[in-house]
C-alpha cells in the first residue's frame, strides 16, 4: 500500500497537493502546525478541507516552541503584516519568513511518516514564485531530505510537486482536477488570514491573485505547460 503525508496547511499550495497525492496514493494523512501563528483560522481550515477531501487522517501537532523562538510578523502581533513590495531590497528576508519554519515542521513531518509506514512526505514548496524564504529551495530540501533518512535509517522521500511551477501552473493543477473554485474559495493563504481571495494587500495574496489572473488570460497555454513538468494520474 502506498501512503503519504502532506504537511497540510490548508492553503492553496498545500491543498492543491493533497488533491494531487489522493489520486496517486493508496492512503494519505494530513500534519497541520500549530505554531501559534497569528492566521491560527488556518488550522480550523485544514481541518474541514482534510475532511472534506478524504484524507485517511488529520493530525494536528503542536509546534509551539516555534512561536518562543522564532520572531516573525507571521507568529508576533506586535509586528505589521507587509503590503506586497513590487521592489523589495535585494536579499533581505521578508518579515512573514519563520526562521526554521520548514526545519522543523518536514522533520516532524518525516517523523510521523515513520510512524505511520508512509514513504513520502509532501510538501507545497515552490522555487519558482517564493516570497524570498530560503527554506523553500529545492537545494534545502533535497538537503534535508538526505540527512532525515540518514538519521532515521528509513528511505522517506520528500517530494515537492509544486517546486517547478509557477502560480499560474499551480491553478491549473487545481483545475486539472476540477477543483479549482474549492481552491479559490476554501483555501486560506493570505498573512492577515482572510479566507479565499483574501485581503488582496499581502505578498501572499499578490502572488495568488495574479497567477490566477494569468491562468484565466491564457488556459491553455498554461496548462500545457504544467502538464509538462508535472506527473499527472
Amino acid at each position: 500500500m502506498k501512503r503519504a503525508v502532506v504537511v497540510f496547511s490548508g492553503g492553496q499550495d498545500s491543498t492543491t497537493c493533497l488533491i494531487q497525492a489522493l489520486t496517486q496514493y493508496d492512503e494519505v494523512h494530513c500534519v497541520t502546525f500549530d505554531y501559534g501563528q497569528r492566521h491560527r483560522a488556518e488550522i480550523d481550515i485544514a481541518r474541514a478541507l482534510a475532511t472534506k477531501l478524504g484524507a485517511r487522517a488529520h493530525k494536528v501537532i503542536d509546534a509551539g516552541l516555534l512561536n518562543d523562538l522564532a520572531v516573525s510578523s507571521l507568529t508576533r502581533e506586535n509586528i505589521p503584516v507587509p503590503h506586497f513590495d513590487a521592489n523589495p531590497d535585494a536579499g533581505a528576508l521578508p518579515s512573514t519568513f519563520v526562521p526554521g519554519r520548514n526545519i522543523l515542521f518536514l522533520t516532524l513531518a518525516a517523523i510521523y511518516a515513520y510512524q505511520v509506514g508512509a514513504a513520502t512526505v509532501i510538501t507545497g514548496v515552490c522555487e519558482t514564485d517564493f516570497s524570498g524564504y530560503p527554506d523553500c529551495r529545492d537545494e534545502f530540501v533535497r538537503a534535508l531530505n538526505h540527512a532525515l533518512k540518514l538519521g532515521m535509517a528509513r528511505d522517506i522521500d520528500i517530494a515537492t510537486p509544486l517546486m517547478w511551477l509557477n502560480k499560474a501552473e499551480t491553478w491549473a493543477l487545481a483545475d486539472y482536477y476540477q477543483q479549482l473554485d474549492l481552491v479559490r474559495l476554501e483555501t486560506l493563504t493570505c498573512y492577515n488570514g482572510i479566507k479565499g481571495d483574501g485581503c488582496g494587500q499581502c505578498a501572499a495574496c499578490h502572488l495568488r491573485a495574479k497567477g490566477l489572473a494569468a491562468y484565466r488570460q491564457q488556459p491553455t497555454s498554461v496548462m500545457a505547460s504544467m502538464k509538462a513538468k508535472t506527473t499527472l494520474y
